[in-house]
Order: C-alpha cells, then structure tokens, then sequence
C-alpha cells in the first residue's frame, strides 16, 4: 500500500502518513492478439447462454427455472424437489473442486476468460469506447471541461449501462420467476416488491461493479484473490515475464546490437502496464491482483514481431520453467504431479457417484405418517385395522397411476386406497387402511412395508417402512 505524504508540512516536521491509496482509474488500451480473441468468444458465448436459456421452452414449461415459491429446479428434463438437495450439494462441490483443479494447473483461467465480474466489465468497456473512444480520447475527455459532447458522450455512455444493466437484473429474476410472466408483468406495470427489488438490486451491482469499482472488486472484494496462492505451486501454468531473456530493459532502435549495450528484449515501451485491466506490471512477477486475462502476452507478443524478436517474453509458463529448471516443452510433463493427480481422482470419483446416482434416481417419493386419533381398530370381518396416510409425490413429468400394497405380516391386505393417480410433478395425501388377522399378530407391534408402484411403469417404485399396531 503506497504512502501518502502531506506536502504541506513545514520543513523538518514529522509527515503525515495515510495508509489508503487514491484510486486512479486505470484506462486500459485496446488489444488484439490469439488470446484477446478467445476472452471475446468467452464473452459472447456465456452471455448468448445466460440472456437465452430462459427463453428456451421445454415441453411447455421454461427449461431451466429455479422456482422457489413452488419448491422444484427444472433443468430440462430434470426436476429436482427439496429433497434432491443432496444432489445440488453435490454439483457445487464438484464446481469447487473442478476450481481447485484447474487453478493448480494453468492458475486464474476462470477469472481471466469466464467470471462474471471480468465479463461484465469487458462489456461495459466495449461500450465505453464506443462513446468515448479509445483510452486516449477517454483521458481527454475526462480532463476537459464539461460542454455539450462530454454530456451526450458520459451521459450516452450510462444511458447503455443502465439499460444492460436493467435487463442483466430481468434475466437474473427470470430465472427464478418464468420469463414470461415476468416481462408481461413489466409491461403491464405489475411487478411484484420481491421481482422489483432483485431486478433493480442485480441491474446496480452489474452498473457499479462492472462500470465503476472494476479492477477494485478484483483487488479488494473477491477472496478467490487472496486464496489463489496456496493452490499455486511453481509447477502451476501461470502468466510470466522472461526475466532471464528481457533484461536489462530499454529503448533501442530496430535492427540495432542491443546485446553489445547490454539490453535484454524489453524494450520498456509499458504497453504491457496500459493493456492490464488491473493496471500492474506482469514483469515485477507474479501478483495477486493478476486475473490471468493474458492481455498483456498478446500486446508484448505484437511489440516483439514489430522489432524482428521471438515472441513469448510474456507468456503462459511455470515458475520452474523461466527459472531454467526445465525447458518450456517439458511443462506438460509436470502437470501431472501429486497435486493435481489428487484433486483429478477425489473429482473424477464425485462425478462418478453423481452421475451414477443421477441416472439411477427414481422419480417417486413415499413418506408414511400414522393416523393418530386411531391406533387400531377392529374391522366388520373382526379384523384388526391401522389407518395411515401416505403423501406421494410423483416427481416424474409425466402423470401415473400408482398401486399401493403391504407386506410383513401373514395376510396383511389394503382395505382402503389400494391405489392413486397423481398428475405430473405432483402431490398427494392418501388415506389408507392396513387389516390383518389377530392369529397373525404375534406381538403388540410389528414391522409393516408399503410398497408404492407406477402400474405403466413398474420401475418407478418405493417402499416405506412403517409399523402395525395389535
């Protein structure tokens, strides 16, 4: 954290000290380059998938809806109840895990290419330099006094924040309220407090993350920053500054002997510094504030051909590498080490279980409960009766009519709700009556299991354990 004087104290006085920093807003100058290309793919692709897959139908419903009020996720033709919550557990382990791994091996891919906080400010930025200009006429622009082309040009530039921003929040909100009930409800101007308040809270966090505070949610809010070096090692791929090939650093003119005046290939232009979106200096080495965007590889690689260089004084590379303990062509021999081996089998083994369990799951829930006010009764054939209700839930999409039968005791017969139909993902409470001899009942409690199965699809079956009062 830099130090920040007061110049006003007088001579030989002990200086103030201030442990903040001033912000400077960093203009970062446009690149092009391989890598440059794959962040705009990643960019257009994830937000072509979030802005669009709430619009997608599926069998007359939103395909992907995470639908609170009624208690059920729908991903396509999965539908997930409260108590699938084993399996959302699961996927955001998975999620972590899949971080883990891929941190280990080629460092902030995620940050660099997919986060939604770099994605965002990619956006905005376009946007930015579309009215503004370039990061030249940006710095002109905010140094000269406020007339008519500052205001259509800033105010123009909000006015196309706002509005990605607003519907950043509607589709957020749509995926939880459908789509299309939420942009009638706009329309209409019948938006609930609950839609209201999310769309707008969303659509000023996109506006204030991504157009103002940038590079400072990276540096200061975000602990995947802060955390990232201890799954670093100096097997990890990360983005590097050839130290041994570019210094010393400085100027030169093409074609000169820089060697002979004992200069390195940094020619120190800083286009390296102006292209960083966090505004660091890759070659003061590896820093936490590096979001791994690889902007500044593809600005120096350009400098490099222009002056007849090799390319690659900035590249993806190891720790180990650029320091001379093996050669670039041997980094992908060093990805499988003890690390990164751990993290792929604990991985690979929760997909397994995950995918397995997923494909076995069966789509019907059976919860007994008895019937308290009568523990047993005697039936007209003299009989002993226990009345129990069962809620069934049919998580299938398709609707089933559902056979009911007990077992456990000699003779054990279902006198009343032997069977049910229950509509599509729906719920139902069935009354039902177990009778059994009293020859057959040998102690004052026995076990009893339900069995619960589709008659069209016998596969689809439960049992549930309960017990049969003399």
């Amino acid at each position: 954290m830099a130090e920040i004087r007061d110049p006003g104290q007088e001579a030989g006085g002990e200086a103030a000290v201030s442990l903040y920093e001033v912000r400077q807003k960093i203009y970062p100058r446009a690149v092009h380059g391989w890598f440059n290309n794959w962040r705009v793919i990643l960019v257009v692709v994830t937000q072509v998938i979030f802005y669009g897959l709430p619009w997608v139908p599926w069998e007359g419903r939103q395909a992907v809806l995470f639908d609170l009020a009624a208690r059920k996720f729908y991903l396509f033709d999965l539908v997930l109840w409260p108590q699938d919550f084993i399996w959302l557990a699961a996927l955001l382990i998975i999620s972590a895990l899949g971080l883990f791994l891929f941190t280990a091996v080629a460092g902030r891919l995620w940050c660099g290419y997919a986060c939604p906080q770099t994605v965002y400010t990619e956006l905005f930025l376009w946007i930015e330099q579309w009215f503004e200009g370039d990061h030249r006429k940006q710095q002109k622009l905010n140094t000269q006094p406020w007339n008519g082309e500052k205001i259509l040009r800033r105010g123009g530039k909000h006015v196309a924040w706002v509005v990605l921003a607003l519907w950043t929040g509607f589709t957020f909100v749509g995926y939880f309220t459908p789509i299309t009930v939420l942009g009638e409800s706009v329309l209409t101007w019948n938006l609930g407090p609950w839609e209201s308040f999310w769309i707008f809270f969303y659509a000023l966090a996109t506006w204030g993350f991504a157009g103002f505070m940038r590079e400072q949610v990276c540096k200061y809010m975000c602990p995947y920053a802060r955390f990232q070096s201890v799954m670093f090692d100096p097997d990890t791929l990360i983005i590097t500054y050839d130290y041994r090939r570019g210094e010393g650093r400085g100027a030169r003119r093409k074609g000169s002997d820089y060697k002979a005046q004992g200069l390195g290939d940094c020619v120190d232009c800083g286009i390296c510094v102006q292209v960083c979106p966090t505004g660091i200096d890759i070659r003061n080495g590896l820093q936490y504030m590096c979001i791994g965007c690889a902007a500044c590889i593809d600005a120096c690689d350009q400098v490099m051909e222009k002056m007849d260089y090799p390319k690659g004084l900035i590249r993806y590379s190891t720790q180990n590498a650029i320091d001379g303990k093996y050669p670039d062509k041997e980094i992908p021999r060093h990805v499988f080490r003890p690390r990164t081996l751990i993290y792929t089998l604990i991985l690979g083994g929760i997909l397994v279980a995950f995918v397995a369990t997923l494909a076995t799951r069966v789509p019907l829930r059976v919860d007994v409960i008895r019937d308290r006010q009568v523990l047993s009764q005697e039936s007209a054939s003299g009989g002993i009766e226990n009345i129990y209700r069962l809620q069934v839930i049919n998580m299938d999409d398709r609707p089933h009519r559902y056979r009911i039968s007990a077992e456990g005791i000699d003779g054990l017969k279902v006198t009343t709700g032997a069977s049910v139909e229950i509509p599509a993902l729906g719920t139902k409470d069935v009354s039902v009556t177990l009778e059994a001899s009293r020859l057959a009942l040998t102690r004052p409690s026995q076990p009893v299991f339900f069995k619960v199965q589709a008659e069209a699809a016998p596969e689809i079956a439960r049992e549930a354990k309960s017990s049969f009062l003399r």
